[in-house]
């Protein structure tokens, strides 16, 4: 069996890999799965994730947490970068569950907040963070709430930037409590978010379908469906945010095993929480995916990999001040004009 989280913690090792940037900027309809549709209870929407499971998870983890995680950390001071390219400051902020510990443990003056809002669905997770901000004496007004991002209870143009940190990718309804966070957004308010991406854990799933094929003779849904990439920059568009922008990061953290990988994501919160899942996993598939992964992705010292893959993603509520396309066919040169230029430089 894997050991303790204290020293799994102590022993595991955070590979950051090169970041690659981009922007999507395209309008057409988001394509990540469950976004619409009917699931026959009314609302017209397809409940893909068991909210009220999720928050016992939280529950769970708030108490199963340490005091700091490398991989949430990496995660937030990543994020939260993105404050310090901005020129203006933001007094209020509004941080979304998921590892909003780790933001506020990254946040270091960042962005001129003044004010933070600390919110989670979990109210033993509330009270953990509350426990953690009593060891703290940086001079920041901290206000702790407990909420759901589905149903964000927070008065509309009143926060100067919205911080989601590893937490909305267990919402059924992504673009809309995207939207929620617009409209809660002052004019010219920032909204920063980072979401598990698709490649996450891709050796986990290996792995376990595989022992559910040899152990069972079939597989059934034992990961949840992640955004996609491509998807990442339509759901800012369809949210209503101007100025979109896209980035992903790719992490790799080390495990002495996949059991102790496993442990890890408890004390994340981040296990299955699926509507349709089989809630009986058998210890032999247990053992199975273990043995498997170790034979397929172990590494010379022992230890096994885990793919992370974090999408980041930045939007702003619309404002007079900002940057707009130019008008169509406003253009003063022509392509050939820009070949002629950059031809005659050549030579």
């Amino acid at each position: 069996m894997a050991t303790g989280l204290a020293a799994a913690t102590a022993r595991r090792h955070l590979l950051h890999l090169p970041r690659h940037r981009w922007a999507y900027l395209s309008s057409s309809a988001a394509t990540t799965e469950g976004l619409d549709g009917g699931d026959g209870s009314g609302g017209g929407r397809v409940k893909i994730f068991d909210r009220d499971l999720k928050r016992r998870h939280r529950d769970r983890a708030a108490w199963a947490m340490g005091e700091t995680d490398a991989l949430a950390d990496a995660v937030a001071d990543n994020l939260l970068d993105r404050l310090e390219d901005c020129r203006k400051a933001f007094p209020s902020a509004l941080c979304l569950g998921g590892s909003a510990g780790a933001v506020r443990r990254s946040l270091r003056g960042r962005g001129g907040i003044e004010k933070l809002i600390m919110m989670d669905m979990s109210a033993d997770m509330v009270r953990k963070w509350q426990e953690m901000e009593n060891a703290t004496d940086d001079g920041l007004e901290t206000h702790f709430v407990v909420g759901d991002e589905e149903y964000l209870p927070i008065k509309e143009s009143s926060q100067d930037t919205i911080i989601s940190c590893l937490g909305l990718h267990w919402t059924n309804d992504l673009p809309g409590a995207m939207i929620q966070c617009r409209l809660a957004l002052k004019p010219d308010g920032l909204f920063l978010a980072a979401i598990l991406g698709g490649e996450t854990l891709k050796e986990l799933r290996i792995a376990c379908t595989i022992a559910q094929m040899e152990r069972e003779g079939g597989i059934s849904p034992r990961m949840s469906p992640l955004a996609q990439v491509r998807d990442a920059g339509n759901l800012l568009t369809r949210a209503g945010f101007t100025l979109p922008g896209v980035d992903v990061d790719r992490y790799t953290v080390k495990y002495n095993s996949g059991l102790e990988l496993v442990e890890h994501l408890r004390a994340m919160g981040e296990t299955n929480a699926l509507f349709q899942r089989n809630p009986i996993l058998k210890k032999d598939t247990a053992l199975a995916t273990a043995a498997i992964y170790q034979s397929m992705f172990g590494l010379e010292d022992g230890t096994v990999p885990a793919t992370f893959q974090v999408i980041y993603m930045t939007g702003w509520k619309e404002h007079p001040s900002q940057q707009k396309a130019k008008r169509r066919g406003s253009a003063t040169l022509s392509f050939s004009d820009l070949q002629k230029q950059f031809g005659s430089s050549q030579n």
